[in-house]
């Protein structure tokens, strides 16, 4: 049987993802999920994409990076910042191709024991009423949800499936009762984290260098 190999934010580090993945020795059988933001920030995201939509045994759950652009696609109104407007103009020379797959991205995957996210969960809500900025953009119980102060979400999440997610990076990966966060902030220099389900095992590979600033430096 293969393995269920779960990635933390790549955010276009497509070097660092070919070492990760020859680190982990990934097989015929196996499956690679994402837990989002394959793009923005970090050079390749067409690189990112191209594997994933040309390989079946790769899938993901949309981040907040790819929404924004999967929003902009679709004429909503949303405001690209700077990183976002730059993948955006990388990939608008095959926009079609790149648009569809984002736009076929789902908020959750349900892998048994185990839920991909990308940023985490409501504690207590049932799955079908999160909300999707929850969803994508989630770190705290605190009055903005989406800050960095109060209680972390993962902290009070019980929930039956074990909660692998993003979004949130940190030079280790964060780990809960029931859920463990896998950015470990390549794009900031630091590393990209993949975590094997049936062996519970860690794995990661050192950033080539320092693509994007981080806005706090990860701890």
């Amino acid at each position: 049987m293969g393995r269920t190999i779960v990635i933390g934010d790549i955010h276009g580090c497509f070097d660092e993802l070919i070492d990760l993945l020859d680190l982990v020795r990934l097989r015929k059988h196996d499956r690679v999920v994402a837990v989002g933001d394959l793009t923005v920030k970090g050079p390749k995201s067409r690189e990112v994409l191209d594997l994933f939509i040309d390989d079946p045994r790769f899938s993901s759950v949309i981040g907040n990076h790819d929404r924004a652009l999967r929003q902009h696609w679709r004429g909503e109104p949303v405001r690209l910042v700077r990183a976002q407007k730059a993948a955006r103009d990388e990939l608008e020379f095959n926009r079609n191709r790149y648009s569809a797959y984002l736009q076929s991205l789902p908020f959750t995957i349900d892998l048994g024991s185990h839920l991909v996210v990308h940023a985490g969960v409501r504690p207590g809500v049932p799955l079908k009423h999160q909300m999707a900025s929850d969803l994508t953009g989630l770190r705290t119980m605190g009055a903005n949800p989406s800050g960095r102060e109060g209680v972390p979400w993962y902290e009070v999440y019980r929930g039956k499936r074990i909660v692998l997610f993003g979004h949130w990076p940190a030079i280790e990966p964060r780990r809960a009762p029931r859920a463990i966060g896998l950015d470990t902030g390549c794009v900031y220099g630091g590393r990209l984290t993949a975590y094997i389900i049936e062996s519970d095992q860690f794995l990661s590979v050192s950033a080539y260098r320092t693509y994007d600033a981080p806005k706090r430096k990860l701890r």
